[in-house]
């Protein structure tokens, strides 16, 4: 059965169908009414299907696997140089881990019998939810900044979606985005506030347990933007422990960029990074976010697990970039920041040398042409 929506703050239920809103009256992001998980003990990663990728997780998915490319299970690499774990999920089929989310959020949308999507991006999700909307043959809209990389816009438009090229911030692109979507263009596939993207970010978690013989680690460090992936582990993480699969939550450490870091400044930081005296940086094109649509969940996500948040400056990315490269992970500069933060928060000894973490390397260094 299709799952309904519900607000999370004033509790109002929302029917789903192709009409379903984005958002609760109230102004809050919803979520959906069935929180699945299995029960009984997981099977050990050797003896665990994997060849649906993340839908291997069905029984945790509010949601049926319409439309995949049996994307997921990303390698989990380890790396002495770093003392960390690289899971790869730049080896995505278009190249970013925003395929977790396309999956579930266009599985939704042929739930729901849309026909039409509109999406708004700096790149990757618009790459990704173009890419799966031609999976499903449904025609979508992709908002996107005016300056997007080439390679990203040739992806959208490779996939038979209308790129709309916005001009002004990543902000002006959401709101002529949803302008469009109040206007009744289509049904927002939206990365930062359809719920059904979370349900796909939330395999990443899934996924880290089961490579690691179904624990955790002590910390977990992510770039953050709308923060779909950092919020998307938490659920993941949370529902292990409501299934009694795991006993304990990792620490999660939001990684942002000088200058475009509200989350670290709610938490106390310092958000132009001009501790570090690094002016505001804009190499992490990425997470240039100044209004995460579900702000207060990312800030809860990181105070609950004891976690931080730091925003980084070109130096440190370059560095990280620099590193990753000679190290054969070719990676887009967004994904060096998790990685530049890494340092850091070992460093101040926020994290300790021996602790045990996991960073994702979201984006292909091939989304940089």
């Amino acid at each position: 059965m299709t799952s309904n929506l519900i607000c999370p703050a004033c509790e109002t239920t929302y029917e789903a169908g192709p009409n379903e809103p984005w958002r609760c009256q109230c102004g809050r992001a919803l979520e959906f009414t069935e929180r699945p998980h299995p029960e009984g003990d997981p099977l050990p990663l050797s003896q665990l299907d994997t060849s649906d990728g993340l839908w291997t997780f069905f029984e945790f998915l509010p949601i049926e696997p319409h439309v995949t490319f049996h994307e997921g299970f990303t390698p989990l690499v380890d790396d002495t140089e770093w003392n960390a774990q690289f899971k790869l999920e730049y080896v995505f089929p278009t190249g970013s881990f925003k395929d977790r989310g396309a999956t579930t959020t266009l599985s939704r949308a042929v739930e729901l019998g849309v026909d039409r999507i509109i999406e708004d991006s700096s790149g990757n999700a618009g790459a990704a939810i173009a890419t799966y909307a031609a999976r499903a043959g449904l025609e979508a809209d992709i908002y996107v900044p005016a300056d997007v990389k080439q390679s990203k816009l040739m992806t959208i438009q490779r996939a038979d979606a209308r790129p709309v090229r916005i001009e002004g911030s990543r902000q002006d692109v959401t709101d002529a985005c949803i302008e469009a979507v109040e206007s009744g263009d289509g049904w927002y596939a939206s990365h930062a506030w359809n719920p059904a993207f979370y349900a796909g970010t939330m395999t990443f978690a899934f996924e880290v347990a089961a490579q690691r013989d179904w624990t955790v680690p002590d910390a977990v460090v992510l770039p953050v933007g709308h923060g779909t992936l950092l919020l998307g582990a938490y659920r993941g993480f949370s529902l292990l422990n409501e299934a009694g699969i795991v006993d304990e939550m990792p620490r999660l450490f939001g990684a942002q960029a000088a200058g475009h870091a509200p989350i670290v400044e709610a938490v106390g930081g310092d958000p132009t990074g001009e501790e570090d005296d690094h002016d505001e940086t804009d190499i992490a094109d990425g997470i240039q976010i100044e209004l995460p649509a579900r702000k207060n969940q990312l800030i809860e996500a990181i105070t609950e697990t004891d976690g931080d948040a730091i925003a980084l400056g070109d130096d440190p990315i370059e560095a990280a970039l620099d590193r990753l490269h000679r190290n054969g992970f070719y990676v887009e500069p967004t994904s060096a920041v998790a990685p530049a933060a890494l340092q850091q928060f070992r460093e101040d000894g926020t994290l300790a040398e021996d602790d045990d973490v996991v960073v994702p390397l979201t984006g292909s260094g091939l989304k940089t042409l």
